[in-house]
């Protein structure tokens, strides 16, 4: 385990930064290149741990998948020409890669089992698992298909009509790409709009689905074509630097190609109800993965509520919009976001432990945190506890501190950043 010495005291953040591929695109492009036919090209992938993993994984589906640089080429022979893996698939730390590859694997007619590290073990496994078990595939695993290890048993699928328990852009993935290998029509409903990169990719793939008031219709049986994907930057990483701007003095950062999906942009709705002096810039208005650039100035932030259908558009860059609070005048909740509690870590508790040692007035509640800013941030020993976003987050919070910071566990940073330290030493 890595630590690192964090740069503190910081006065001010001026520079340009390319934001690194999307996580979530990188890995579906892997996915989708995989089960189409032909030729699939990608470029700009982020070849962070993670979907590292999905490349892993495919390659021993049979899949044969050349990389160089950020560029991906990608032999897919459709879904008939994955086969059975000779060794089990390990997906590392990434809960994107297991699940959506469930949904794959589960209509094909061979054996496979799927294992993760040991934040994937503490991950809930059911939600994936159980509507899977209904489409007729062969599922088991710790605690009855609860934790991996988990094996599946592929094969001829029924479609389903299911209405999502949980807002999950993982969970509905699982259940189209399983849908697009049943004998029929599926129906998924969602409670609430999630990210939908999976939906963009199979009209990318040249295949079809419909979209309606959060009911989702995929027909199985769909031939889906190879494809050239250019994946936009990563609107989770580029939420980093967005809070470091906006609350580090004089400063002034542009962000370059980030991505824009109206289903990721949260983070700067909630930036813009705080008050921030942010700025988009030549959006490209691309129908399959919308871009532009991001100029974020030192800003005077006041506090907000965070609620309701806007936190799928930001579970993820919610660790990093707590720091943000800590920097605004009055008080910041953030509620109905109970899902923070099954990510690599329980995020709830491990933001507030964390920012807490630094100086921050933070409370956890059920299902959020109450910050009550403005916080004169200090020092100590923190840890990413093997989690990414906490990781940075704490990265940037340092750069706040009067006082001496160490990260524990740094390393974790690589997960979706690898470069992250030269992107963030560009800009002192």
């Amino acid at each position: 385990m890595t630590s690192l010495n964090l740069k503190t005291n910081i006065n001010r953040l001026v520079g340009e930064i390319t934001i690194p591929g999307d996580k979530s695109i990188s890995h579906r492009s892997v996915m989708f290149g995989s089960i189409a036919h032909g030729e699939t090209r990608v470029t700009n992938f982020l070849p962070g741990d993670d979907c590292l993993s999905t490349i892993s994984c495919f390659r021993k589906l049979g899949v044969t998948i050349e990389e160089s640089d950020n560029e991906l080429r990608i032999t897919g022979k459709g879904f008939e020409g994955l086969t059975e893996p000779e060794e089990v698939l390990d997906v590392g730390n990434s809960g994107t890669t297991i699940r959506l590859i469930m949904g794959i694997l589960a209509g094909r007619p061979f054996f496979s089992s799927l294992i993760g590290d040991e934040s994937i073990g503490k991950r809930p496994m059911t939600r994936v698992t159980v509507p899977l078990k209904k489409m007729g595939a062969k599922m088991d695993g710790r605690k009855d298909g609860a934790f991996t290890p988990i094996s599946i048993r592929g094969g001829r699928l029924e479609p389903i009509h299911y209405e999502l328990p949980v807002a999950s852009a993982q969970v509905k993935s699982a259940l189209i790409l399983a849908g697009l290998q049943a004998e029929g029509k599926s129906t998924i409903i969602e409670q609430a709009e999630t990210r939908d990169h999976t939906e963009r990719m199979i009209l990318r793939f040249g295949g079809k689905i419909h979209k309606e008031n959060q009911v989702i219709t995929v027909e199985g049986g769909q031939r889906l074509k190879a494809s050239t994907i250019h994946v936009p930057g990563d609107i989770s990483s580029a939420a980093f630097f967005l809070v470091a701007g906006a609350s580090i003095p004089d400063s002034e950062i542009v962000l370059k190609n980030v991505g824009l999906n109206p289903t990721r942009t949260g983070i700067i709705e909630v930036m813009e109800k705080m008050g921030a002096n942010l700025k988009v810039v030549q959006p490209d208005g691309n129908s399959f993965e919308p871009s532009g650039d991001l100029i974020i100035k030192t800003s005077s932030l006041k506090g907000t509520i965070i609620e309701g259908e806007l936190i799928p558009k930001l579970i993820d860059e919610i660790p990093i919009i707590a720091l943000l609070a800590t920097q605004a005048e009055g008080t910041t909740i953030i509620k109905d976001a109970e899902e923070l509690k099954v990510k690599e870590t329980n995020r709830i508790d491990t933001v507030v432990q964390e920012l807490r040692k630094l100086g921050a007035s933070i409370d956890a509640t059920d299902d959020g945190m109450i910050i009550h800013g403005k916080s004169n941030l200090t020092g100590g020993t923190v840890s990413s506890h093997g989690d990414h976003r906490i990781g940075m987050m704490l990265a940037i919070a340092a750069l706040l501190c009067t006082d001496d910071v160490k990260l524990e566990n740094a390393e974790a940073i690589s997960v979706s950043y690898p470069n992250f330290f030269t992107h963030l030493n560009s800009l002192i």
